[in-house]
């Protein structure tokens, strides 16, 4: 058992007011491995009180003591990074040599990106008469999800500690573990007390307080539409800033000219990603219709190459985080048999052997119409759907047809032609032909999937506000 006892609030270990806990359970194999406190309101004004005392101070130090701070946390996270690896397999059941290669690289890769777009911006230009300041926003709630949790703590973290914001995180009582690990690192490298303050607690009660409260000037949230919406309504009353990453349901849209066998594998690969528990997923995979049956048989392939078992060993899949979310992706997979999907590969129950533990089987649908659950939900699993196309046309009419805009991918030779069809799809991320994430360039979406950016320069300017103080030459 894992002791979590204690939130972090003006630089000091303290113990909750609230006597409630949330049990945290090994998605591996159903054990109880904490107690995790959960937040009361008390809890939530005690840490926004904290964060609104250190603000004063901390909004007017300098770019270059910033960037200290900064670059000690990243030393002392690399310090620690096989111990935050290792966290996250044990609390989300991700596979331990992604946790290593993915999931605590990503923070590091958010704490230099952020290091480098405070250490290029300028704060301040003087325009004839009148000085163009960017100053910090204030004090910031910062509400994180269990899939990535490293990736979605840093990612609001590190550019509101460079911008000069002072913070209430509350990552999810699903992976507290890493969170916990995190505070402790912020603590170790000398940040201020009262900048930085950690608790966690269950999104009605802490995320909705945190939202509401008077003294938070800006809420940053990544999580599902529905917890969105959520945060936006609590967060109207006092006209505070909300930045929203949401949900997904990207389409991969592989052309005529690719190369079907290695465009389908790729897919597959790419869906079945942290256990498909990933909001930019392609999990929709549109194929021309003529070779459906084609991409059948390499999409089962693909699958079925997916070994799943104990995220400990040496497997590629391990299992989703928890039994609620198990049981959702299991009622998703049924409705699609239900309705009238081809079942390729895998379907419900768990993979065979493995009776203990949220574990699914890998699994690919095709011959999906538009408009089915599979088609329009958002599954957050290892499921797929190889969905037909006529035209060109007809693919950009059903990768748009969606509530979401997060991410969209296209598989082509011709590049002249993917940079048509990429201007034509209405998400805020598009990968062309597999290429590599970029940890610098914005991440967003449209529609219901969101608003505002992250990563770099972008997610640095979300947390500035924008002064003109004329008379200032």
């Amino acid at each position: 058992m894992h002791n979590i006892d204690k939130f972090y609030v003006g630089g000091q270990w303290v113990s909750p007011n609230s006597e409630a806990r949330h049990a945290l359970v090994n998605p591996a194999d159903e054990r109880v491995i904490a107690q995790v406190p959960m937040a009361n309101a008390a809890d939530v004004e005690a840490a926004v009180m904290a964060a609104r005392w250190a603000f004063d101070d901390w909004q007017m130090t300098t770019k270059a003591h910033r960037l200290g701070l900064l670059r000690r946390l990243l030393d002392l996270y690399n310090a620690r990074y096989d111990e935050i690896a290792a966290r996250m397999t044990l609390e989300m059941g991700t596979v331990l040599s992604f946790s290593k290669s993915a999931q605590a690289w990503v923070g590091r890769a958010h704490l230099e990106a952020a290091i480098d777009a405070l250490d290029r911006l300028e704060l301040q230009e003087l325009r004839g008469n009148t000085l163009i300041s960017l100053e910090p926003v204030g004090v910031c709630a910062l509400i994180t999800p269990w899939n990535w949790p490293m990736n979605q703590l840093v990612v609001k973290v590190a550019p509101a500690l460079a911008a000069g914001c002072t913070m209430v995180a509350k990552p999810s009582e699903f992976s507290p573990l890493s969170a916990i690990l995190f505070a402790e690192l912020v603590h170790d490298a000398g940040f201020p007390a009262g900048v930085y303050n950690h608790i966690t607690g269950y999104g009605h009660d802490a995320g909705a307080a945190l939202a509401s409260h008077p003294q938070v000037d800006m809420v940053s949230i990544t999580g599902s539409t529905r917890a969105g919406v959520a945060v936006a309504h609590a967060a109207a009353d006092t006209v505070k800033r909300v930045a929203q990453e949401l949900g997904g349901k990207s389409a991969n849209i592989i052309l005529r000219d690719a190369d079907l066998q290695r465009a389908v594998t790729a897919g597959v690969d790419a869906c079945y990603v942290n256990c498909g528990q990933a909001c930019r997923a392609p999990a929709r995979m549109l194929v021309p219709a003529e070779r459906m049956e084609e991409a059948k048989t390499y999409a089962r392939a693909a699958a079925e190459a997916h070994l799943v078992g104990d995220p400990q060993t040496d497997v590629q899949l391990g299992p989703v985080v928890n039994e609620a979310q198990w049981r959702r992706i299991q009622s998703l997979i049924q409705s699609g048999i239900d309705e009238g999907a081809t079942l390729v590969t895998g379907g419900v129950g768990r993979p065979e052997g493995l009776n203990r533990g949220w574990y699914i089987r890998p699994t690919v649908f095709a011959d999906v119409v538009p408009g089915m659950t599979i088609e329009r939900e958002e599954i957050f699993g290892p499921v797929i759907a190889l969905i037909p196309y006529d035209s060109e046309d007809d693919a950009i009419r059903i990768a748009n047809d969606t509530v979401y805009g997060l991410s969209g991918y296209i598989q082509t030779p011709d590049i002249a032609k993917a940079r048509v069809l990429a201007r034509r799809l209405r998400v805020g991320s598009i990968w062309i032909n597999d290429a590599e994430w970029d940890p610098r360039a914005p991440f967003g979406g449209y529609k219901q999937s969101g608003n505002g950016r992250e990563h770099g320069e972008w997610g640095l300017h979300d947390y500035l506000e924008v002064k003109a103080t004329a008379g200032w030459a």
